[in-house]
């Protein structure tokens, strides 16, 4: 079910992308339809009320599903910080084998090689 809202979730996203960008700008630079008169259904009069329209029903429908999903994902997850996923042993800040480490680290070999560490 979640996977179904979030796909039409997506499909409005573009549409309203879609649709905001039809829209003819303050220049006039942008949009459809031309300098046909008339109040008909597709001149440019018809067309900015259409687009307002359907840009306020695609954001009314992009809110309704974002407030949807947001439901969706808090009511399948408990509670839980990400303190809670870190295992209790590793919370020191030094290292385990801090004695068999020399102080100087120029002397220090890896697994009795004799090698030193820095050359």
């Amino acid at each position: 079910m979640e996977v179904v809202i979030l796909v039409i979730h997506l499909l409005i996203a573009v549409a309203l992308v879609g649709v905001v960008l039809l829209q003819r700008s303050e220049g006039g630079a942008l949009g459809i339809g031309g300098n046909n008169a008339g109040g008909g259904v597709f001149s440019a009069r018809g067309s900015a009320n259409a687009l307002t329209r359907m840009t306020a029903i695609l954001a009314a429908a992009f809110m309704v599903t974002s407030i949807v999903l947001t439901i969706m994902a808090g009511a399948t997850k408990e509670n839980q910080s990400i303190l809670d996923t870190i295992p209790s042993g590793s919370t020191s800040g030094t290292p385990a084998n801090q004695d068999s480490v020399d102080k100087n680290p120029a002397t220090n070999t890896e697994q009795g090689n004799n090698v030193p560490l820095s050359q």
